[in-house]
């Protein structure tokens, strides 16, 4: 997962872990340790976050799908008689 982030994304999520430690908790890190820390995020949380992510598109799938069965049965034409 930690190689397919694009390396300007890796050096933002970096620095932003950086300036939270400094607002929220004034300490300062090194880069070395906000990007420990981001792997660590990343391997103890992320899949969590990923699987809710792809619950979320299951349900919003599952709600297309039922919107499209809508409009086809609309579409059907009465047998004549």
């Amino acid at each position: 997962m930690w190689n397919q982030i694009p390396r300007e994304k890796k050096k933002e999520l970096i620095e932003r872990i950086q300036s939270y430690f400094y607002d929220e908790r004034d300490e300062e890190i090194g880069e070395l340790a906000a990007e420990n820390f981001l792997h660590f995020v990343m391997a103890e949380i992320g899949t969590t976050f990923y699987n809710a992510g792809i619950s979320d598109a299951i349900g919003m799938t599952e709600q297309k799908w039922l919107s499209i069965e809508q409009d086809l049965e609309a579409l059907k034409k009465a047998d004549p008689k």
